[in-house]
């Protein structure tokens, strides 16, 4: 009997660039800051873009100047979009499905996400009670993300958070209820800066929290709940983060880290991360 291949290494919640209309390079804007040399508006391509689609300098990004590109994560909604959605026709191809193919990208992108999290939810054994109810809305959002444009466009992304966040917070709390001690509650908190080197955090909530500059370096995050956490310049050198719920490559993409912080099998180094 095979083994089941887990919902988060699913293909279709992994960016395929390959096949792909660039749609990250073209339909979302950027302002020049730390984070882009330039700026750029909605629907205009990149000027690294090249004609089959891939970026002119993807090794020399972050040199460039483009680490807002090294952290971004379209869940596998630039292929979905392009291949499944306008039936593998380019908006190059096709200059009248432009504008709807650069509108339907962040719908999806955002649908995405939530399929990323709640196969995050299925793979965890001590969430079994609400596995049911989190396969059913798996499989509405799954199958919504193949729908027509027309259809993804009307989409109230809001309300359908709405719907699975509840799933999301009890998957959570049945994960961390097995983990010993008194678990710290950080949801929605203020922490940009905050000095937390070392802080012992295992099982902690910190859903949403603002962890922007925040050290984290040495911190015990294991089993923690990261979901929608800001991780943008956190130190997370030293760093245990193994089993942490809902964690992303991109909130890892955008934190510092080193070649002592643990991190979840299914996730990876990132490679500007000090060694």
């Amino acid at each position: 009997m095979s083994e089941r291949i887990p919902y988060t290494a699913q293909p279709d919640l992994q960016a395929d660039c390959g096949s792909c209309f660039g749609l990250c390079c073209v339909a979302l804007p950027f302002s020049r800051s730390s984070d882009f040399p330039e700026d750029k508006s909605a629907g205009t391509p990149c000027g690294n873009l090249q004609e089959d689609f891939r970026c002119g300098i993807h090794q020399r990004l972050r040199d460039q100047g483009y680490n807002g590109c090294t952290v971004f994560d379209c869940f596998g909604a630039g292929q979905k979009v392009s291949q499944v959605t306008f039936k593998g026709v380019s908006w190059r191809e096709e200059p009248d499905s432009a504008r709807a193919m650069y509108e339907v990208f962040p719908v999806v992108r955002q649908l995405q996400e939530l399929l990323k999290y709640i196969a995050q939810a299925l793979d965890l054994p001590a969430a079994g009670p609400v596995h049911r109810e989190l396969r059913r809305a798996y499989e509405r959002l799954d199958t919504l993300t193949g729908d027509t444009a027309e259809t993804l466009l009307a989409v109230d992304v809001d309300a359908r958070r709405g719907e699975v966040n509840p799933l999301l917070l009890r998957a959570s709390e049945l994960a961390r209820a097995a983990v010993p001690g008194r678990k710290k509650n950080h949801r929605g908190a203020h922490l940009m800066g905050a000095r937390l080197r070392g802080a012992k955090l295992r099982g902690a909530s910190l859903r949403g929290a603002l962890l922007v500059a925040a050290d984290l370096s040495g911190a015990d995050l294991r089993d923690a709940d990261l979901i929608g956490a800001d991780m943008r310049d956190t130190n997370l050198c030293g760093a245990d983060l193994r089993g942490a719920l809902f964690l992303t490559q991109l909130q890892l993409n955008a934190a510092r880290g080193d070649a002592r912080t643990k991190v979840p099998d299914a996730l990876s180094h990132p490679s500007h991360w000090t060694a």
